[in-house]
């Protein structure tokens, strides 16, 4: 009975998501919105179903980067051949594997044929690391990579923050962006994230929270698509009803 679905891979973007709808997209906040967590990049296993109900479906999953060989995690960097690990990216939707394929696929490339069922995943932001410090590109790898570098200043402004989240406050500190990315994610490798989750709703409004680029594209897109389905059932003129 929902008006559409949103898949996410982990307890993090499970409890921010509904955050970031309430506080920057209230249009999408009147929809009944499903919110599935399913533990990993295996939404592709709800490929079958989601297209049998013809539901508006988002999925935000993990850019998953590894060498150009095996099955290790790596930090992502363009212009090395490196792949990506996430089965729904390889095999449903983009369906492209290259790492910078990825990184370079437009909107509709990452739309089903029918444009029903949409994925977003990290993708480069274009950032001012320092002050005085010239834009440079950087390329998360998961969501709270993302998040970090969508709200530096919120991250270094925290006072005494405590697990992963002390360690990604930590990794900001540093002289470069990509010791930042580097430090960041390694400390992503073994931290809690529903726990960074939980701390940052204790220590800050969540409506100072600004979703990384990413999910924000794809709300928009799932909001769009909902008005474009609502416009679908106005009524265009009267019908008059006559009486025999």
């Amino acid at each position: 009975f929902a008006d559409a679905a949103i898949l996410v891979e982990g307890s993090a973007e499970r409890m921010l998501v509904p955050h970031f709808i309430r506080h920057k997209f209230p249009k999408l906040d009147q929809s009944y919105i499903s919110l599935l967590e399913i533990g990993g990049s295996h939404a592709h296993r709800l490929k079958p179903l989601l297209e049998t109900l013809g539901l508006i479906s988002l999925v935000i999953t993990d850019l998953d980067s590894i060498g150009v060989t095996g099955t290790a995690k790596i930090r992502p960097e363009r212009g090395r051949n490196y792949r990506t690990g996430n089965t729904t990216l390889k095999a449903w939707i983009p369906m492209k594997e290259v790492l910078d394929n990825l990184l370079d696929c437009s909107d509709d490339d990452k739309q089903s044929e029918n444009k029903q069922i949409r994925v977003a995943y990290p993708c480069p932001i274009n950032l001012t690391y320092k002050e005085g410090m010239t834009e440079e590109e950087a390329i998360p790898y998961t969501f709270e990579d993302s998040l970090a570098l969508s709200n530096i200043g919120l991250f270094e402004g925290y006072d005494n923050p405590t697990g992963l989240l002390k360690k990604i406050k930590e990794a900001l500190a540093k002289d470069t962006l990509s010791e930042a990315s580097k430090e960041m994610f390694e400390s992503l490798r073994e931290g809690c994230k529903a726990e960074m989750a939980l701390e940052l709703l204790y220590l800050t409004e969540p409506c100072k929270l600004e979703p990384p680029a990413y999910i924000s594209d794809g709300l928009k897109w799932l909001e769009e698509k909902l008005n474009e389905r609502k416009q679908d059932f106005i009524p265009t003129h009267n019908t008059e009803v006559q009486n025999d």
